[in-house]
C-alpha cells in the first residue's frame, strides 16, 4: 500500500554515477506517491557521465518510474543542481510532463512559503572554485565505491544495519563539520528577509530540518549515502523520512519536529 503526501522532496539522486542507491530509489518511489514531487537537483550526475558512460536498467527504469507518476497526475518540478546544470538552460520548459525550474516557491498547507533550490548557488566552493569542487568529488567518489564493497560484505554476513562509510568520515573531519554549518548559514542569512518562512534544498549529503532563528532550514539530503527524503502531509507538516528497502527490513523513519509557527 503506497503512502499519500501533499508533496514529497527528494535530491541527489546521482542517477547516471556508481554511487545511486537505484534499488533503494526505486523502492522509495514504488511505496511513495505525492500531489506534488519536487526534484532538488543533482538527478542525473552528468560530471559522472563525461567520465565514464554508466547507465544499467535500473537507473532507466528510475526515470520511467517518474515519468509514470507525471502522466498519472503528480506535478514534478525539476530544480536542477550543479551536476545537471546544463539543465538549468531550459528554464519553464516541459519535457514529459514534468517543468524545469532554476527555484520554485512552494506554499504548505498551513501558509508557509519556501525556497526551494539545489543550494550549490550558496556553496562558495562549488560558485568560486569549481575545480576544488570537482576535486573533492574525486575523493567522495572513492569513499562511496569502498563503502559499495563493504555494504555488500555486510550484506553477506548477514548484517543488515546501515552503514555509510562517507557520512562516518564526513563527521570525523572537523572541517567538513564546519563547512555544513557554514553552508547552512549562509543560505539563512542570505535568504531570511526575503519574506520567507523557509528554504528547502541538498547539495550537501545532509539531511536537516532545523530552525535557525526562526527561518526553517530543510536538507532534503540524498539517495547516495542516507537516502532520505522530505515530505509534506496532509496537514502541512514537514517530515524528514530515512529510507529503508520494504522488501528486507521495516521502514525506519525520524520525525522531526512539525513546521513551527514561525509567522
Amino acid at each position: 500500500m503506497n503512502t499519500p503526501y501533499r508533496t514529497i522532496w527528494i535530491s541527489d539522486l546521482h542517477i547516471g554515477s556508481t554511487q545511486c542507491q537505484a534499488d533503494t530509489l526505486l523502492d522509495f518511489l514504488k511505496h511513495n506517491d505525492s500531489e506534488k514531487l519536487y526534484l532538488v537537483g543533482d538527478i542525473i550526475d552528468f560530471w559522472a557521465l563525461s567520465k565514464k558512460m554508466y547507465w544499467p536498467r535500473d537507473h532507466n527504469t528510475i526515470i520511467q518510474k517518474i515519468l509514470r507518476k507525471a502522466r498519472h497526475g503528480t506535478q514534478i518540478i525539476y530544480v536542477p543542481g550543479n551536476h545537471d546544470e546544463n539543465v538549468r538552460d531550459y528554464d519553464d520548459y516541459v519535457f514529459g510532463d514534468i517543468i524545469v525550474k532554476k527555484s520554485d516557491i512552494h506554499t504548505t498547507k498551513l501558509g508557509k512559503r519556501f525556497l526551494v533550490v539545489h543550494g550549490d548557488e550558496y556553496d562558495t566552493i562549488a560558485q568560486h572554485h569549481q575545480w576544488m569542487a570537482r576535486l573533492g568529488s574525486v575523493g567522495y567518489d572513492w569513499l562511496i565505491e569502498i563503502n559499495r564493497v563493504l555494504r555488500m560484505v555486510r550484506r553477506l554476513l548477514g548484517i543488515q544495519s546501515h552503514f555509510s562509510l562517507a557520512a562516518f568520515v564526513k563527521f570525523k573531519v572537523k572541517n567538513v563539520v564546519q563547512f555544513i554549518s557554514h553552508y547552512e548559514e549562509s543560505i539563512v542569512r542570505t535568504l531570511k528577509n526575503e519574506g520567507l518562512d523557509g528554504v528547502i534544498c541538498g547539495h550537501i549529503h545532509h539531511a536537516e530540518i532545523k530552525d535557525i532563528e526562526g527561518f526553517l532550514y530543510v536538507n532534503t539530503g540524498d539517495f547516495v549515502e542516507s537516502c532520505t527524503a522530505i515530505v509534506e502531509h496532509h496537514d502541512g507538516s514537514l517530515e524528514l523520512l530515512k529510507w529503508r528497502k520494504q522488501e528486507t527490513e521495516l521502514l525506519t523513519h525520524q520525525m522531526e519536529p512539525v513546521l513551527p509557527d514561525i509567522g
